[in-house]
């Protein structure tokens, strides 16, 4: 069995954070939220090759990842893009990805900014069992979220997709598709006739509901948390969920006469004085004085003085003197 770990986004809703990081290597505690699946997949004795799919732009900094964490199974395949207009969607990177690699055996597709509260082997362990292409699926709870996923209805037994829409303006359910899909070797080989008939190439829900249409598909359903890393809010209630009310300063940064709220992470050369942190993430070699940061990523050595900041997004090497909001 193989795996493809999708990561060719441009996450232009966080820039200027991911302006020149992939979106993937934001940390999320100890770790970031690609490496919780790479882990997963690293460990996983059935995930015999795991490929990672990314862009030009954010080639040599995956590689680079990659061999500094030593994972063995991972390995980049890079699309032929350098920019967000440059994008031919992922169901269309999908069918490069296994054309060009020669993919024959059932494979594992997963997005690699999700943070999921499930292991990996578990939705294999489903998937094996079921032998029918699979997606996980999270009830998000509120039908006005639901309209920008995949969503779907079950039949009684809990397992069976009867109905599958991607992105509704009227959803039937909160039930959504969170990017995790168990396809078979045979469900691969329709990609290409997905894409012949002109359908749309975009994201891997638009296949999926083509194939609901013409044969079983399975939901591997689970409660905890599921956090899609796309946008500021859902990147820092992301943190909020991993730290639950605790902060994390590396010890190497410097604070004084500074109040430490929850969900705080400071990292490594920061220096923090007299200020008021709550909800946020700063940056390695980031400057913070007199003032409130709330709700906010600093990034790299940003400088912010006698400036309250709340929910923003502050990109590196800036230097700040006036307020900063975004709402």
């Amino acid at each position: 069995m193989d795996a493809i770990v999708l990561a060719g986004g441009y996450a232009t809703r966080l820039w200027p954070i991911t302006k020149h990081r992939p979106k993937m290597f934001l940390p999320v505690g100890d770790t970031t939220v690609i490496d919780g699946v790479l882990e997963d997949l690293e460990t996983d004795t059935r995930i015999d090759d795991v490929y990672v799919s990314t862009n030009e732009r954010f080639a040599d900094a995956f590689e680079d990842h990659l061999e500094t964490n030593e994972y063995h199974k991972p390995q980049l395949s890079i699309e032929d893009t350098t920019d967000e207009d440059e994008k031919f969607g992922v169901i269309g990177a999908l069918a490069q990805l296994v054309d060009r690699e020669n993919l024959e055996d059932d494979t594992i597709v997963i997005a690699g900014d999700n943070l999921l509260s499930f292991g990996v082997s578990e939705f294999v362990d489903f998937f094996r069992q079921r032998r029918t292409p699979t997606l996980a699926a999270y009830d998000v709870g509120d039908y006005d979220r639901a309209t920008s996923y995949g969503v779907l209805e079950l039949e009684d037994d809990g397992r069976e997709i009867v109905a599958f829409e991607e992105k509704p303006d009227d959803p039937p359910s909160t039930l959504v598709s969170v990017a995790c899909y168990g396809f078979r070797a045979a469900d691969l080989d329709l990609l290409e006739t997905y894409l012949d008939g002109e359908n749309n190439p975009d994201e891997p829900g638009w296949f999926v509901q083509w194939l609901v249409d013409r044969e079983r598909v399975d939901a591997f359903t689970f409660d905890g948390a599921w956090y899609d890393i796309g946008t500021p809010e859902s990147y820092l209630d992301a943190v909020a969920w991993r730290f639950d009310g605790d902060s994390a300063i590396h010890p190497d940064a410097s604070l004084e006469g500074t109040t430490i709220g929850p969900n705080v992470h400071v990292m490594e050369g920061a220096r923090v004085t007299d200020a008021t942190l709550r909800d946020c993430v700063v940056f390695p070699d980031a400057t913070i004085a007199d003032c409130t940061i709330e709700r906010s990523v600093i990034d790299t050595e940003t400088e912010i003085r006698a400036t309250d900041v709340e929910s923003a997004l502050v990109g590196p090497e800036m230097t700040l003197e006036e307020t900063v909001s975004t709402r």
